[in-house]
Protein backbone atom coordinates (compact mmCIF):
# COMPACT_ATOMS: atom_id res chain seq x y z
CA UNK A 1 0.00 0.00 0.00
CA UNK A 2 1.12 3.52 -0.78
CA UNK A 3 2.35 6.04 2.33
CA UNK A 4 -0.21 8.76 2.12
CA UNK A 5 2.42 11.92 1.77
CA UNK A 6 3.09 14.33 4.43
CA UNK A 7 2.73 17.77 4.18
CA UNK A 8 6.16 20.20 5.13
CA UNK A 9 4.97 22.65 8.36
CA UNK A 10 5.83 26.09 6.57
CA UNK A 11 5.44 29.89 7.79
CA UNK A 12 2.74 30.23 5.26
CA UNK A 13 0.73 26.80 6.35
CA UNK A 14 1.60 23.42 5.22
CA UNK A 15 2.91 22.37 1.99
CA UNK A 16 3.54 19.75 0.11
CA UNK A 17 6.35 19.52 -2.74
CA UNK A 18 6.79 23.22 -2.33
CA UNK A 19 3.30 24.01 -3.21
CA UNK A 20 0.43 25.79 -0.25
CA UNK A 21 -2.03 22.99 0.73
CA UNK A 22 -5.74 24.49 -0.95
CA UNK A 23 -7.68 23.18 2.33
CA UNK A 24 -5.01 22.97 5.00
CA UNK A 25 -7.09 20.64 7.49
CA UNK A 26 -7.06 17.91 4.60
CA UNK A 27 -4.72 15.44 3.89
CA UNK A 28 -2.69 15.50 1.02
CA UNK A 29 -4.80 13.13 -0.91
CA UNK A 30 -7.85 15.28 -0.26
CA UNK A 31 -6.96 18.61 -1.54
CA UNK A 32 -9.04 18.45 -5.04
CA UNK A 33 -8.31 18.75 -8.53
CA UNK A 34 -7.03 21.96 -8.96
CA UNK A 35 -3.78 21.08 -6.51
CA UNK A 36 -3.62 17.32 -7.77
CA UNK A 37 -3.42 19.29 -11.63
CA UNK A 38 0.02 21.17 -10.04
CA UNK A 39 1.45 18.21 -9.05
CA UNK A 40 1.02 16.71 -11.81
CA UNK A 41 2.89 19.15 -14.09
CA UNK A 42 5.09 19.43 -10.93
CA UNK A 43 9.13 18.14 -11.23
CA UNK A 44 8.19 14.89 -9.17
CA UNK A 45 4.80 14.48 -9.89
CA UNK A 46 1.48 13.29 -8.29
CA UNK A 47 2.15 9.28 -9.08
CA UNK A 48 3.05 8.97 -5.35
CA UNK A 49 0.30 10.31 -4.58
CA UNK A 50 -1.97 7.43 -1.85
CA UNK A 51 -5.11 6.49 -3.69
CA UNK A 52 -5.35 8.72 -6.92
CA UNK A 53 -5.07 7.00 -9.94
CA UNK A 54 -3.02 8.48 -12.82
CA UNK A 55 -6.49 8.16 -15.31
CA UNK A 56 -8.29 10.14 -12.88
CA UNK A 57 -5.43 13.12 -12.41
CA UNK A 58 -5.70 13.16 -16.65
CA UNK A 59 -9.21 13.33 -16.30
CA UNK A 60 -9.13 16.37 -13.78
CA UNK A 61 -6.39 17.35 -15.85
CA UNK A 62 -8.70 18.23 -18.87
CA UNK A 63 -11.50 19.67 -17.02
CA UNK A 64 -12.36 22.78 -18.23
CA UNK A 65 -10.08 26.08 -15.83
CA UNK A 66 -12.01 28.83 -14.50
CA UNK A 67 -10.34 31.07 -16.43
CA UNK A 68 -9.00 30.76 -19.74
CA UNK A 69 -5.25 31.71 -20.25
CA UNK A 70 -4.08 34.21 -22.60
CA UNK A 71 0.20 34.79 -23.06
CA UNK A 72 1.07 38.07 -23.16
CA UNK A 73 2.70 38.93 -26.38
CA UNK A 74 4.26 42.78 -25.50
CA UNK A 75 8.39 43.94 -26.57
CA UNK A 76 11.18 42.11 -26.53
CA UNK A 77 11.80 41.67 -22.72
CA UNK A 78 11.46 38.12 -22.81
CA UNK A 79 9.10 37.95 -19.51
CA UNK A 80 5.65 36.95 -20.24
CA UNK A 81 2.72 35.71 -18.01
CA UNK A 82 -0.17 33.35 -18.38
CA UNK A 83 -3.60 34.60 -16.36
CA UNK A 84 -5.61 32.16 -15.14
CA UNK A 85 -5.95 29.97 -11.57
CA UNK A 86 -2.32 30.56 -9.72
CA UNK A 87 -1.17 28.03 -8.07
CA UNK A 88 -2.62 29.87 -4.23
CA UNK A 89 -3.78 32.46 -2.99
CA UNK A 90 -2.55 36.22 -3.86
CA UNK A 91 0.56 37.07 -1.28
CA UNK A 92 -0.75 39.91 1.28
CA UNK A 93 1.76 42.77 0.24
CA UNK A 94 2.42 46.10 2.24
CA UNK A 95 -0.05 48.89 1.27
CA UNK A 96 2.72 50.90 0.85
CA UNK A 97 2.99 54.23 2.60
CA UNK A 98 0.73 56.33 0.46
CA UNK A 99 -2.21 54.00 0.53
CA UNK A 100 -5.05 56.81 0.31
CA UNK A 101 -7.46 54.78 2.87
CA UNK A 102 -7.50 56.50 6.10
CA UNK A 103 -4.55 54.18 7.59
CA UNK A 104 -1.88 56.85 7.05
CA UNK A 105 -3.27 60.04 6.72
CA UNK A 106 -5.57 60.35 3.83
CA UNK A 107 -8.96 59.18 2.56
CA UNK A 108 -10.09 59.28 -0.77
CA UNK A 109 -12.38 56.16 0.18
CA UNK A 110 -15.10 58.64 2.12
CA UNK A 111 -15.50 60.78 -0.87
CA UNK A 112 -18.45 60.46 -2.98
CA UNK A 113 -17.35 59.85 -6.31
CA UNK A 114 -14.84 56.82 -5.69
CA UNK A 115 -16.57 54.15 -7.11
CA UNK A 116 -15.22 54.74 -10.53
CA UNK A 117 -13.82 53.26 -13.51
CA UNK A 118 -11.80 55.77 -14.93
CA UNK A 119 -9.25 56.78 -12.59
CA UNK A 120 -7.36 59.49 -14.73
CA UNK A 121 -9.13 62.54 -13.70
CA UNK A 122 -9.23 63.69 -10.20
CA UNK A 123 -12.81 62.80 -8.69
CA UNK A 124 -13.49 66.73 -9.05
CA UNK A 125 -11.95 66.76 -12.42
CA UNK A 126 -9.71 69.35 -11.38
CA UNK A 127 -6.87 67.11 -12.39
CA UNK A 128 -5.94 64.73 -15.08
CA UNK A 129 -3.05 62.11 -15.04
CA UNK A 130 -0.41 62.22 -18.25
CA UNK A 131 1.09 58.97 -19.62
CA UNK A 132 0.40 55.53 -21.63
CA UNK A 133 -2.89 54.63 -21.96
CA UNK A 134 -3.57 51.38 -19.51
CA UNK A 135 -6.71 49.15 -18.87
CA UNK A 136 -6.08 47.14 -15.90
CA UNK A 137 -8.54 44.52 -14.77
CA UNK A 138 -8.88 41.77 -11.62
CA UNK A 139 -10.26 38.38 -11.73
CA UNK A 140 -11.06 37.71 -8.35
CA UNK A 141 -11.58 34.46 -7.25
CA UNK A 142 -12.93 32.54 -3.65
CA UNK A 143 -10.94 30.30 -2.79
CA UNK A 144 -12.95 29.09 0.16
CA UNK A 145 -15.92 28.38 -2.43
CA UNK A 146 -14.36 26.23 -4.99
CA UNK A 147 -12.60 29.08 -6.97
CA UNK A 148 -16.24 30.81 -7.81
CA UNK A 149 -15.82 34.11 -9.13
CA UNK A 150 -16.47 36.53 -6.24
CA UNK A 151 -18.90 38.53 -7.32
CA UNK A 152 -19.68 41.89 -5.45
CA UNK A 153 -16.26 42.43 -3.86
CA UNK A 154 -15.25 45.91 -3.71
CA UNK A 155 -11.94 46.06 -5.26
CA UNK A 156 -9.64 49.81 -4.37
CA UNK A 157 -6.51 50.15 -6.67
CA UNK A 158 -3.84 52.62 -6.95
CA UNK A 159 -1.05 53.50 -8.26
CA UNK A 160 2.08 56.38 -8.82
CA UNK A 161 2.25 58.19 -11.83
CA UNK A 162 4.87 58.56 -15.01
CA UNK A 163 7.23 60.68 -12.78
CA UNK A 164 6.56 58.39 -9.68
CA UNK A 165 4.79 60.54 -7.38
CA UNK A 166 1.13 59.36 -5.84
CA UNK A 167 -1.37 61.84 -5.26
CA UNK A 168 -2.31 62.68 -1.67
CA UNK A 169 1.14 62.24 -0.57
CA UNK A 170 3.25 64.07 -3.09
CA UNK A 171 4.45 67.80 -3.01
CA UNK A 172 1.82 69.45 -5.10
CA UNK A 173 -0.45 66.38 -5.04
CA UNK A 174 -2.19 66.86 -1.70
CA UNK A 175 -5.49 67.96 -3.17
CA UNK A 176 -5.49 65.54 -6.24
CA UNK A 177 -7.34 62.32 -6.29
CA UNK A 178 -6.43 60.85 -9.59
CA UNK A 179 -5.07 57.44 -9.98
CA UNK A 180 -6.85 56.04 -7.49
CA UNK A 181 -10.39 54.20 -7.34
CA UNK A 182 -13.18 51.40 -6.69
CA UNK A 183 -15.33 48.96 -8.69
CA UNK A 184 -17.48 46.20 -7.58
CA UNK A 185 -16.63 42.89 -9.32
CA UNK A 186 -19.42 41.46 -11.77
CA UNK A 187 -20.83 38.34 -11.77
CA UNK A 188 -17.44 37.21 -13.33
CA UNK A 189 -15.64 38.47 -10.21
CA UNK A 190 -14.11 40.75 -12.98
CA UNK A 191 -13.59 44.51 -12.54
CA UNK A 192 -11.64 46.46 -14.68
CA UNK A 193 -9.85 50.60 -14.33
CA UNK A 194 -8.76 52.78 -17.49
CA UNK A 195 -5.98 54.67 -16.43
CA UNK A 196 -2.42 54.98 -17.53
CA UNK A 197 0.66 53.02 -17.23
CA UNK A 198 2.25 53.56 -13.93
CA UNK A 199 6.03 55.12 -13.88
CA UNK A 200 9.49 53.38 -11.83
CA UNK A 201 10.76 55.46 -9.16
CA UNK A 202 13.52 54.31 -7.84
CA UNK A 203 13.96 51.27 -5.31
CA UNK A 204 10.86 49.76 -6.63
CA UNK A 205 9.91 47.50 -9.30
CA UNK A 206 6.30 49.30 -11.21
CA UNK A 207 3.44 48.12 -9.43
CA UNK A 208 0.04 48.75 -8.80
CA UNK A 209 -1.61 48.89 -5.30
CA UNK A 210 -5.06 46.91 -4.44
CA UNK A 211 -7.18 45.93 -2.05
CA UNK A 212 -10.89 43.94 -1.97
CA UNK A 213 -13.12 44.22 0.50
CA UNK A 214 -16.31 42.08 0.80
CA UNK A 215 -18.30 44.86 -0.46
CA UNK A 216 -18.39 48.29 -1.63
CA UNK A 217 -20.27 48.76 2.00
CA UNK A 218 -17.22 48.49 3.64
CA UNK A 219 -14.73 50.54 1.78
CA UNK A 220 -15.06 52.87 4.85
CA UNK A 221 -12.60 51.09 7.25
CA UNK A 222 -9.29 50.02 5.57
CA UNK A 223 -9.65 47.29 8.17
CA UNK A 224 -12.03 45.98 6.91
CA UNK A 225 -9.69 44.81 3.80
CA UNK A 226 -9.99 40.95 3.02
CA UNK A 227 -7.18 41.13 0.65
CA UNK A 228 -4.20 43.39 0.30
CA UNK A 229 -1.50 42.75 -2.53
CA UNK A 230 0.16 44.32 -5.55
CA UNK A 231 0.13 43.76 -9.42
CA UNK A 232 3.72 43.51 -10.86
CA UNK A 233 4.01 44.94 -14.73
CA UNK A 234 6.41 43.24 -16.98
CA UNK A 235 10.15 44.52 -17.88
CA UNK A 236 9.11 43.91 -21.70
CA UNK A 237 6.20 46.15 -21.87
CA UNK A 238 7.69 48.37 -19.33
CA UNK A 239 10.51 48.92 -21.30
CA UNK A 240 8.99 50.27 -24.22
CA UNK A 241 6.89 52.49 -22.14
CA UNK A 242 10.18 54.87 -20.34
CA UNK A 243 11.11 55.25 -23.75
CA UNK A 244 8.47 58.06 -23.55
CA UNK A 245 9.29 61.72 -22.99
CA UNK A 246 6.26 61.33 -19.57
CA UNK A 247 8.34 58.68 -18.00
CA UNK A 248 11.93 60.91 -17.35
CA UNK A 249 14.15 58.72 -14.76
CA UNK A 250 11.57 55.48 -15.44
CA UNK A 251 14.37 53.69 -17.49
CA UNK A 252 17.04 54.44 -15.40
CA UNK A 253 15.30 53.10 -12.12
CA UNK A 254 13.63 50.14 -13.76
CA UNK A 255 17.65 48.83 -15.06
CA UNK A 256 18.73 49.16 -11.16
CA UNK A 257 16.25 46.43 -9.81
CA UNK A 258 14.85 43.22 -10.93
CA UNK A 259 11.21 41.35 -9.96
CA UNK A 260 13.76 38.94 -7.39
CA UNK A 261 15.73 41.88 -6.20
CA UNK A 262 12.30 43.86 -5.55
CA UNK A 263 11.69 44.10 -1.62
CA UNK A 264 8.05 43.39 -2.31
CA UNK A 265 8.26 40.55 -5.47
CA UNK A 266 11.55 39.34 -4.53
CA UNK A 267 9.86 36.17 -2.70
CA UNK A 268 9.06 34.26 -5.70
CA UNK A 269 9.67 37.08 -8.16
CA UNK A 270 6.12 38.32 -8.27
CA UNK A 271 5.30 34.19 -9.62
CA UNK A 272 1.78 34.84 -8.94
CA UNK A 273 1.36 39.13 -8.91
CA UNK A 274 2.92 39.63 -12.78
CA UNK A 275 0.49 40.79 -14.67
CA UNK A 276 -0.43 40.09 -18.42
CA UNK A 277 0.04 42.89 -20.42
CA UNK A 278 -0.90 43.20 -24.55
CA UNK A 279 -0.94 45.92 -26.71
CA UNK A 280 1.45 48.97 -27.46
CA UNK A 281 2.66 52.51 -26.80
CA UNK A 282 0.73 54.03 -29.72
CA UNK A 283 -2.42 52.28 -28.56
CA UNK A 284 -2.27 51.85 -25.16
CA UNK A 285 -1.95 48.63 -23.02
CA UNK A 286 -4.31 46.13 -21.58
CA UNK A 287 -3.73 44.28 -18.29
CA UNK A 288 -5.05 41.25 -16.25
CA UNK A 289 -4.28 39.60 -13.04
CA UNK A 290 -6.58 36.64 -11.90
CA UNK A 291 -6.57 37.52 -7.71
CA UNK A 292 -6.98 34.23 -5.52
CA UNK A 293 -8.67 35.26 -2.35
CA UNK A 294 -8.63 33.01 0.73
CA UNK A 295 -11.79 34.38 3.27
CA UNK A 296 -10.35 31.54 5.74
CA UNK A 297 -7.04 32.80 6.59
CA UNK A 298 -6.22 36.01 8.14
CA UNK A 299 -5.03 39.24 5.85
CA UNK A 300 -1.48 39.94 7.28
CA UNK A 301 -0.40 43.10 4.97
CA UNK A 302 1.58 45.40 7.65
CA UNK A 303 3.36 48.63 6.81
CA UNK A 304 5.48 49.96 4.04
CA UNK A 305 8.65 48.09 3.35
CA UNK A 306 12.12 49.59 4.10
CA UNK A 307 13.77 51.08 0.42
CA UNK A 308 11.40 52.75 -2.24
CA UNK A 309 10.51 55.80 -1.83
CA UNK A 310 8.16 57.00 -4.69
CA UNK A 311 7.23 60.63 -4.38
CA UNK A 312 9.58 62.79 -6.11
CA UNK A 313 10.40 63.38 -9.91
CA UNK A 314 11.75 60.83 -12.46
CA UNK A 315 14.43 59.93 -9.90
CA UNK A 316 12.03 58.51 -7.46
CA UNK A 317 12.65 61.47 -4.77
CA UNK A 318 11.81 60.98 -0.86
CA UNK A 319 8.71 60.05 0.27
CA UNK A 320 6.68 63.87 1.23
CA UNK A 321 6.23 64.78 4.73
CA UNK A 322 2.91 62.91 6.29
Amino acid sequence: MSRIPEPTPTPNGPAYEGRLLDHPDEEVVDQGAPFDIRTLISRRGVLGLAGIGVGAVVLAACAPAVSSSTTATTGTGGDSATTGTSSGEIPDETAGPYPGDGSNGPDVLEESGIVRQDIRTSIDGSATAEGVPLTFEFQVLDMANGDKPFEGVAVYAWHCTAQGEYSMYSEGLEDITYLRGVQVADADGKVSFTSIYPGCYSGRWPHIHFEVYPDVGSIDDSANAIATSQMAMPASSSTEVYRESAYDGSAQNLAQVTLASDNVFGDDSGASQLATVTGDVSSGYTATLVVRVDTTTTPTAGSAPSGGGGAGGGAGGTPPAH
